[in-house]
């Protein structure tokens, strides 16, 4: 079964850090990306990493994410630095197969997501 696994959630202090996995179990990292979505709100997009190693940052964590990949492990990682408490979210690790992720409004749509993983809490506090 094609599993993808979220780890590395937690609190923090406003202005702290925090690493998040995925990994990746019977799925080859393909178009692979996050999403998260905070209570009430819809789930936007936070990055997404074509296979061709393109990126595209949300604004709001531009800067301050950084989206990398280890393909012998088969895992995604999320290095999120200087958080604030918008960034209060669950976090999901999420696959497209496609060409490339398909970007709506110039970020990657979660309507075009094939696989997604359950989550992890990230809550940031001021």
């Amino acid at each position: 079964a094609q599993v993808l696994a979220e780890s590395g959630g937690g609190s923090v202090q406003a202005g702290g850090a925090l690493r998040l996995s995925c990994r990746a179990a019977g799925y080859i990292l393909d178009n692979m990306g996050w999403f998260r979505q905070a209570p009430g709100k819809e789930r936007e997009g936070v990055v997404a990493l074509d296979r061709d190693g393109r990126t595209t940052y949300a604004d709001s964590v531009k800067g301050r994410f950084t989206i990398s990949k280890d393909n012998a492990e088969n895992i995604l990682y999320l290095q999120m630095n200087n958080l604030n408490a918008e960034d209060t979210a669950v976090y999901y690790c999420a696959a497209e197969s496609a060409a490339a992720c398909t970007r709506v409004g110039g970020m990657w749509s979660a309507a075009y997501v094939e696989k997604w993983g359950r989550g992890t809490q990230v809550t940031v506090s001021s």
